[in-house]
């Protein structure tokens, strides 16, 4: 192989580093999706199985190698979550090589290139690809003002900069909006085939539906709350590489912004000897990072995705990759503008006090906030939540959904159940065993159930005695009884007569003769409920149910209670 427009032969140790590096992006973002595909559950929760249900594979592993996400929950809580630990590996390497993540094993950064390639633009050639590949300080600057926003809003105590991890994005946008969709998708389209007028066809088309149920998606179709939002904005982010190559990455990327800062110090490097360049712009065409590989300029080593396209695509050896190269060719440092940096330093300390309400999160919450099984208290919630969507793919009921106001500007697409789309299932803690910061803990089953323990409680379920079927229209109905999965059931029914009026009205226009009916008229303890939403789910009434949960005497508060008891607003009488 030879460098293009020159017989002089590319290093061999970089064109093979160019094919591994395509390697490594197909392959990471392969295991990606294998990791996303891989959270869920596809067996049962069997009656009487006392084997605890686990994933077999560790699905979270892209986010607990996250170092934004470390930081964050570090300045956020002042603690160091052990999970997160592995993040120490990911600045090693950048510390080594710079941010070669960003070239070689980002999977969200492998998906912008991508479509960076298919996607037809004007700027797919010639001097408007030159131009779009030149540094652009200003648009590159915003990345760090993100970072920098994200994490002063960490110093206040949340942590919503993971809305714009691309991790997060990744797993929250493919996991809770594209693979649904594609599931439905697969499955009208497989409908249309069971309908052609061949059994062998229509034989086929089952077995690969019941293939890819087993194998990919679950035999359920799950729908997310309000997530066309989220797959909005990544259609939006990935167009935009039709206008800026890797968009995100240059431009939005606070992961990226923060690897930058660490690559100031990276050991590996480029070096270029300017007197041979021609202004061919070679490099420029082929470059990832918009970092100015050409002759003539400083190289901006914190943007370098370390794709190695410039030094292959070099005709006249201008430029070099090595070990302790020399410096004099490199900017090491972000190019900030002080004054824009001070404003976004104000504007990201005072957003997260500027959103809340004085004592919102100390004293109770909206009705509809109910977290999953082994949630933390409401602000240590928002200080670790980063949006990342994994406890809601893995839920196996479909219960927990992206919020979108129910918790405030600040808990935007946090996790909250549903009750009306699916319900917490009675001994699955598999939500905790997935989230990578520990704003929901790692439960044992024994601990949820109350074995030894008090259960817990995510909240308590109430009846509207106007929309009931036995209380108000005396029609037997005990369907939420039924359902109720507590042991001893914390629904229970009271056996009444009730008077009825028959169907047809009586001789000579009289109004309908009266009846005594036997009625089971359900009742709510609440002292055994713990607001799982399975009654809520099952409901046969439409629209409203009659039975409805809400947060209310979660067991991760001691404010939010049913009764006064114990607090600080009971009466002293």
């Amino acid at each position: 192989m030879k460098r293009p427009g020159s017989g002089i032969p590319a290093r061999a140790s970089i064109r093979a580093l160019k094919w591994l590096r395509r390697a490594s992006q197909i392959f990471f973002f392969a295991l990606f999706m294998y990791f996303l595909l891989q959270t869920g559950f596809r067996g049962n929760f069997a009656a009487g199985s006392d084997a605890p249900v686990r994933l077999p594979y560790p699905v979270e592993a892209f986010l607990l190698a996250n170092p934004f996400v470390s930081i964050m929950t570090v300045l956020s809580t002042h603690t160091v979550y052990r999970g997160l630990l592995w993040s120490l590996g990911l600045i090693a390497l950048t510390l080594i090589v710079g941010r070669a993540f960003c070239g070689w094993i980002c999977p969200f950064g492998a998906l912008h290139h991508f479509f960076g390639w298919i996607l037809p633009s004007r700027r797919g050639r010639g001097a408007a690809r030159v131009e779009a590949n030149k540094t652009h300080g200003r648009r590159q600057r915003i990345k760090y003002y993100i970072m920098v926003a994200s994490l002063l809003g960490a110093v206040a105590g949340s942590a919503i900069g993971g809305m714009l991890d691309p991790i997060c994005v990744a797993v929250r946008s493919i996991g809770l909006g594209v693979i649904p969709g594609t599931q439905y998708i697969m499955h009208r389209a497989f409908g249309a085939v069971e309908n052609v007028p061949a059994r062998a066809v229509q034989s086929a088309a089952g077995h690969a539906e019941d293939a890819l149920a087993q194998a990919v998606w679950g035999s359920h179709q799950f729908y997310f709350h309000q997530t066309w939002l989220i797959v909005f904005l990544l259609v939006a982010v990935v167009f935009m590489n039709r206008f800026i190559p890797r968009f995100w990455c240059r431009v939005l990327c606070p992961l990226g912004a923060l690897l930058g800062v660490f690559a100031r110090f990276a050991l590996f490097g480029m070096e270029k000897n300017h007197a041979k360049c021609t202004d061919c712009n070679l490099c420029l065409v082929h470059c990832q990072g918009a970092d100015s590989p050409q002759g003539g300029v400083k190289w901006r080593q914190d943007e370098c995705h370390m794709c190695l396209n410039c030094e292959n695509a070099c005709p006249e050896d201008v430029i070099k990759f090595r070990f302790l190269p020399n410096r004099k060719s490199a900017i090491r440092e972000p190019d900030l503008q002080r004054r824009t940096l001070l404003a976004t330093t104000a504007a990201g300390a005072a957003f997260i006090p500027a959103t809340r309400i004085a004592d919102s999160l100390d004293v109770n919450y909206h009705s509809k906030v109910i977290r999953p099984p082994g949630a933390v208290e409401e602000r240590a919630f928002l200080e670790r939540c980063i949006r990342c969507g994994e406890c809601m793919k893995v839920c196996p009921n479909n219960a927990l959904h992206p919020a979108m106001f129910e918790a405030g500007i600040e808990g935007l697409w946090t996790p909250i159940l549903i009750p009306r789309i699916g319900y917490c299932e009675h001994s699955c803690v598999l939500c905790g065993q997935v989230c990578p910061t520990g704003a929901i803990q790692k439960i044992t089953e024994k601990e949820k159930l109350g074995l030894g323990v008090a259960p817990v409680k995510i909240g308590t379920a109430f009846y509207d005695h106007g929309r009931c079927l036995p209380w108000a229209m005396q029609t037997p109905c005990i369907v939420c009884e039924e359902f109720c999965p507590t042991s001893p059931k914390a629904i229970w029914v009271e056996e009444v007569e009730a008077p009825v009026r028959e169907k047809t009205p009586g001789p000579n226009g009289e109004p309908p003769a009266m009846k005594t009916v036997k009625l089971q008229r359900p009742h709510v303890d609440p002292s055994l409920c713990i607001g799982c939403g399975a009654c809520e789910k099952v409901c046969p009434v439409q629209d409203q149910p009659a039975v409805y949960v809400t947060s209310v005497g979660e067991s991760r508060s001691k404010t939010n209670v049913i009764l006064l008891e114990n607090t600080k607003y009971q009466s002293k009488s």
